[in-house]
C-alpha cells in the first residue's frame, strides 16, 4: 500500500514515495530524536519549525531522519497570509497542525502537537488509509474520545509500542498548549521510560561527528543501572558521555546499583579505564566508583569473594604509571589493591604482578607524600598477612625503605602504626637482615613510646619486637639496653600497667619477655629490673589463659635458674600451679624470711 504521507527518501537526486508499516519500530526512536532535536536545536537560537508534517521529514538513511522546510518558521510570520492559508488551503497538509497554529499562535508546543499526529500517522498506517488517517487528526481536535478508540485500535492490531503510545500520545494532544507536554519531556518518556535503546542515540551522533546534549545525556542516564551500563557500552567513543555514566553511577543509591556486582560488570568499568587511560577524571571516577561496590560488598560480606583478576591488576598498575604525579589516584589503587588482596587466591597473582616493587618504588619516590606512603604501607600489610612468598627478593629493600618512612615521620602515629605492622610481618616473613636488626628494633621502640594509647600499634610493635628477639639476641640486647629515653624493660613495665586488662596487649608482652629470658646474658637485666615480680602477677591474674601462663611460667623458670644458689628468691621458687614450694619436709625455724 502506498501512502502519499508517509516520510520521504532522497535517492540519487530522486522523490520517491514509500510507505512505513510497522509502526513506530521502523523509525524506532532515531527519527523522533533528530526530528525533535532538530527542531529545538537547529541553530544557537531555538526555533519553532511551524509546519511539521511526514513530508517535511527526509529518511536519508535506515537510522537516520532529517526535517527539511524550516523557512516556514519565517515565511508564516503574516497574520494575514496565513488566516487566508488557514481557510482556503488544502485540508490534507493542515490536518497536522495544531489547533492553536490555525488561529496564528506558534510556540513548541504547536511542533508536539505536531509531532504526536506523525507518530499516529506511523502507528496505524499499516491498517488505515489516507483519507482515514486525516479525519482521525481532524477529529482528535474537536472530540475528545477520538484519540482513545484510536488508541484502543493500536493495540487490538497489535501494533508494536502500542503501549508506549498509548501513554505518550495524550500527553502531546492536548487540546490546550498549556497542557501539552514539553519537547523535553516527550522525550524523556520515550527515550527512557518507553525501554528506548541508547545504542539508537549513539548511531545517530556517531554518523555525523555530533555531540551528546547534555539534557539528553542526563534521560539516558536518569533509569536503572541496567540503562546506564548500556549507555557505557553504547558510547563507548565517547569519553565524555562514558565520565557522566560513571558519575551517575557513583552517585546512585546503594539499593539501586545491584550489590554485589559479577565480574562482568567490574571488568566493563576496568575496560573503560584502559580505553581512557590518559583521562584522568575518567580514572578517578571509575577507581571511586569500584572502591564503593567492592567495599560495599565486603560490608555486606566479610566473607564475600571481590570480582577481580591479575589482568585488572596489571591495567590498574599501568594506569598509575600513566599518572605519577597524581596523588587522588594512587592512594584510590592503592586502597582498591588492599581490598583485593584480602582474597586469598590473588594474593599470589598480585605477589607474581610485581606489586611489591611497584610499591616499594612508590615508597621510595614519593616520602614527601604522606597519604600515598601510607597507603603504600597498608597494601604492603595486605600482602603480607597470612602470605606465602612466592620470592622474597623484591622485598630486600623493604626494612630499609620502611625506615625512611618512619624517620621521616618521627612523631606521626598512623605511619608508626602502619609501619609496626609492615615490620612485625617482615619478621616473620624472615625478611630483616642482621645488620638491619638493631635500626628496626629501635623503631618498634621510638614507636611504641609515641603512642602508648593506640592498642593496634602497641600489638604489633611488640609482635615484631618478640619476633626479632626470637631470632637474634643483638636484637635482645637491643631492647634491654639503655637508651636517653630509658630501657626496654621499663617501657615493658610501662605498657603493662597502662593495658594491664588487655589480655591481648599483657600476652605480647609476655612473649617478648619468654623470648628475652631464652638468652643467659640478658637474665641479670632481667632480675634487676624485677621483671620476676610481673611474671608472677601476670601468671597470677591471667590464670585462666594458657598462652599466658606458659609465657609466664618460661620466663619465672629462666629467671629461677639464674638466681644463685643462696639467694633468698632462690629459696622461694614456685610450683608450676603458682603455689609457693612445699616446705613440709623443713623445720620452720629454717625457712627464710620473705624478703621485703
Amino acid at each position: 500500500m502506498s501512502w502519499p504521507g508517509s516520510l520521504v527518501l532522497k535517492c540519487k537526486g530522486t522523490n520517491q514515495i514509500t510507505a512505513l508499516r510497522g509502526g513506530v519500530r521502523a523509525c524506532r526512536g532515531r527519527g523522533l530524536w533528530t526530528g525533535q532535536h532538530g527542531s529545538q536545536h537547529p541553530q544557537p537560537e531555538l526555533v519553532t519549525h511551524r509546519n511539521l508534517k511526514p513530508s517535511n521529514i527526509v529518511l536519508v538513511s535506515p537510522n537516520r531522519c532529517k526535517l527539511q522546510d524550516l523557512s516556514s518558521s519565517t515565511l508564516m510570520t503574516d497574520e494575514a497570509k496565513w488566516n487566508v492559508r488557514a481557510e482556503e488551503g488544502d485540508p490534507f497538509q493542515k490536518s497536522w497542525m495544531a489547533p492553536e497554529a490555525l488561529r496564528f499562535s506558534f510556540s513548541q508546543k504547536s511542533d508536539v502537537w505536531s509531532m504526536g499526529c506523525i507518530l499516529l500517522d506511523m502507528a496505524n498506517c499499516s491498517f488505515m488509509n489516507k483519507t482515514e488517517a486525516m479525519l482521525l487528526r481532524k477529529a482528535i481536535r474537536e472530540l475528545p474520545g477520538s484519540l482513545e478508540c484510536a488508541l484502543k485500535q493500536l493495540e487490538e492490531k497489535g501494533v508494536p509500542d502500542a503501549v508506549t503510545l498509548a501513554s505518550l500520545l495524550p500527553m502531546m494532544l492536548q487540546i490546550e498548549p498549556q497542557e501539552r507536554t514539553t519537547v523535553r519531556d516527550a522525550i524523556h518518556f520515550a527515550f527512557v521510560s518507553s525501554s528506548f535503546k541508547s545504542s539508537s542515540v549513539a548511531m545517530t551522533l556517531d554518523v555525523h561527528r555530533q555531540p551528546l546534549p547534555t539534557h539528553l545525556a542526563d534521560m539516558l542516564l536518569a533509569g536503572s543501572i541496567a540503562s546506564v551500563l548500556e549507555v557505557l557500552q553504547n558510547f563507548s567513543s565517547r569519553p565524555e558521555v562514558q565520565l557522566r555514566a560513571l558519575k551517575r553511577l557513583l552517585t546512585m543509591p546503594e539499593d539501586e546499583l545491584g550489590l554485589p556486582w559479577p565480574l562482568e560488570l567490574v571488568e566493563e568499568v576496568v575496560s573503560i579505564m584502559k580505553q581512557h587511560k590518559r583521562i584522568l577524571d575518567m580514572q578517578l571516577c571509575a577507581c571511586s566508583l569500584l572502591l564503593r561496590v567492592l567495599g560495599q560488598a565486603l560490608v555486606h560480606s566479610l566473607d564475600a569473594q571481590v570480582p577481580w583478576d591479575s589482568a585488572m591488576v596489571a591495567d590498574l598498575l599501568s594506569i598509575t604509571r600513566s599518572h605519577p604525579d597524581s596523588e587522588e589516584l594512587i592512594i584510590l589503587v592503592y586502597s582498591l589493591l588492599t581490598i583485593i588482596a584480602g582474597q586469598e587466591p590473588v594474593a599470589e597473582e598480585l605477589q607474581r604482578a610485581g606489586l611489591f616493587k611497584h610499591i616499594l618504588e612508590h615508597l621510595d619516590s614519593c616520602l614527601a607524600h604522606r597519604d600515598i606512603c601510607l597507603s603504600g604501607l597498608g597494601l604492603l600489610w595486605a600482602l603480607l598477612v597470612d602470605a606465602v612468598l612466592v620470592d622474597k627478593t623484591p622485598l630486600e629493600n623493604a626494612p630499609a625503605l620502611l625506615a625512611q618512612v618512619l624517620t621521616t615521620y618521627p612523631t606521626d602515629t598512623e605511619m608508626a602504626e602502619a609501619g609496626c605492622a609492615v615490620y612485625w610481618l617482615l619478621s616473620l616473613q624472615g625478611c630483616i637482615k642482621e645488620g638491619e636488626l638493631e635500626r628496626v628494633t629501635a623503631l618498634l621502640l621510638h614507636s611504641v613510646r609515641l603512642c602508648q594509647d593506640r592498642v593496634l600499634l602497641v600489638n604489633n610493635a611488640y609482635r615484631g619486637l618478640a619476633s626479632l628477639a626470637k631470632r637474634s639476641e643483638l636484637a635482645a640486647f637491643q631492647v634491654v639496653m639503655q637508651e636517653e629515653g630509658g630501657s626496654g624493660l621499663m617501657l615493658i613495665k610501662e605498657t603493662y600497667c597502662r593495658h594491664q586488662d588487655d589480655p591481648e596487649v599483657v600476652e605480647n608482652v609476655c612473649m617478648l619477655l619468654a623470648h628475652l629470658a631464652s638468652y643467659g646474658e640478658i637474665l641479670p637485666e632481667l632480675l634487676s629490673e624485677d621483671i620476676r615480680s610481673l611474671a608472677q602477677e601476670i601468671r597470677g591474674r591471667f590464670s585462666s589463659s594458657l598462652e599466658l601462663v606458659s609465657y609466664a611460667e618460661k620466663v619465672l623458670l629462666r629467671l629461677e635458674e639464674a638466681l644463685p644458689p643462696s639467694s633468698p628468691e632462690n629459696s622461694l621458687s614456685l610450683c608450676l600451679d603458682g603455689k609457693e614450694a612445699d616446705t613440709a619436709k623443713a623445720p620452720p625455724q629454717s625457712t627464710p624470711p620473705l624478703p621485703s
